[in-house]
């Protein structure tokens, strides 16, 4: 192999987008508002009973952003799929702040608004939503959620090689902690990521207001 040289690191990196380094994925939702009798809601899905992943709990429309997609036009395609509703239907305010997680996945989060007499009229993609509802704005200003902390700790294999560090005692390594917040709304239970987003969302209206 040639020499390289600053003309290589240039041509590498002309136009190159910066991406997480390592295997991550990438996902997004949409957050959808709903206005219904004069009153401000947010939509969220149940997922179906027979999907593999998390079957039967509270999330908002979105899923995995494919090759060349925008984490907007992915939340748009994931709720005109699973909703069964018209892309004019939804109408985007912005796009929100995004998650990083200790399982090597990025969630980006898009605000956006749903017509209400779609709303009203939709009928559901029943191979991966089980039912939809709607909470008023007003519980989640009214309401904090509980919170619940994770600690994260790394599990070192046995076959770990310390000795090659010349750290025959072992390495002290860097723990987190991660919150697990839930809402209890009627008889439902919105939690985990779906309500770290919600929260966050009604944290920066009350900011801003």
């Amino acid at each position: 192999m040639k020499q390289i040289s600053i003309t290589d690191f240039e041509k590498t990196f002309l136009n190159r987008q910066p991406k997480s380094i390592g295997v991550y994925h990438y996902y997004s939702v949409l957050i959808p508002l709903v206005e219904k009798n004069g009153e401000l809601n947010i939509l969220y899905e149940v997922r179906a009973d027979n999907l593999q992943k998390q079957p039967g709990e509270v999330c908002f429309p979105g899923g995995k952003i494919e090759n060349d997609e925008s984490p907007e036009d992915c939340a748009i395609r994931e709720t005109v799929e699973e909703l069964n509703i018209d892309s004019k239907d939804i109408r985007i305010i912005a796009q929100m702040d995004f998650l990083h997680t200790y399982s090597n996945f990025t969630l980006y989060t898009i605000l956006g608004v749903l017509d209400n007499k779609a709303v009203s009229n939709l009928s559901v993609n029943e191979d991966e939503v089980k039912e939809i509802f709607l909470v008023p704005l007003s519980f989640f200003v009214e309401n904090k959620p509980e919170v619940y902390l994770l600690d994260v700790v790394p599990k070192i294999g046995p076959d770990f090689p310390y000795e090659k560090f010349n750290m025959q005692n072992g390495y002290n390594w860097r723990k987190g902690k991660s919150n697990v917040p839930f809402y209890r709304y009627k008889d439902r239970v919105i939690w985990g990521l779906t309500a770290r987003i919600t929260n966050h969302l009604i944290e920066l209206v009350i900011e801003n207001k």
